[in-house]
């Protein structure tokens, strides 16, 4: 028979990169099937991006060698100053749109708009940068150790 395991995210710890998922009465192990209904989800605080962004951890840590997968909430106004990242991101936009380019400075005439449904796939260490009009939730998933490196000091909110 296969394990199935229903489970209750409690939320994301913000810790070094991105966080640990904190999930509730057990964690999940890698193992059988895996299920979270999008009522479950639970919303924190983005340890390495300005407020008022949210996180919400899926699956592993992105912070380890793993598989990992999670959430962020933008809300409507939102910009992702220039960073880049250790290892492949790959992006699913689940609601809303987001405006994404790569490049060094900010720049929103060069984005490519990403409506809900669009999916991206970004190199390591390729700068980047983006924006969203309205609230838009993104799902990043890869194999860590995964971060984020803000091209401008006074952009990483850690300091």
């Amino acid at each position: 028979m296969t394990d199935i395991r229903i489970i209750t995210l409690a939320g994301a710890l913000a810790l070094g990169a991105f966080g640990t998922p904190a999930v509730g009465h057990e964690a999940y192990d890698g193992k059988g099937a895996y299920f979270l209904d999008t009522s479950e989800i639970e919303w924190s605080e983005v340890g390495s991006m300005a407020p008022p962004a949210k996180i919400a951890v899926l699956e592993g840590n992105p912070g380890k060698e793993e598989p990992f997968t999670f959430r962020l909430l933008l809300p409507a106004g939102y910009e992702i100053d220039p960073h880049d990242h250790p290892a492949y991101e790959r992006v699913t936009v689940i609601s809303g749109t987001l405006y994404f380019a790569h490049g060094e400075e900010f720049d929103r005439d060069a984005a490519t708009a990403l409506p809900a449904g669009s999916y991206a796939v970004l190199p390591p260490e390729a700068p980047m940068y983006g924006y969203v009009e309205e609230e838009t939730v993104i799902q990043v998933h890869g194999t860590g150790p995964w971060g984020i490196d803000y091209l401008h000091p006074e952009h990483d909110p850690r300091r």
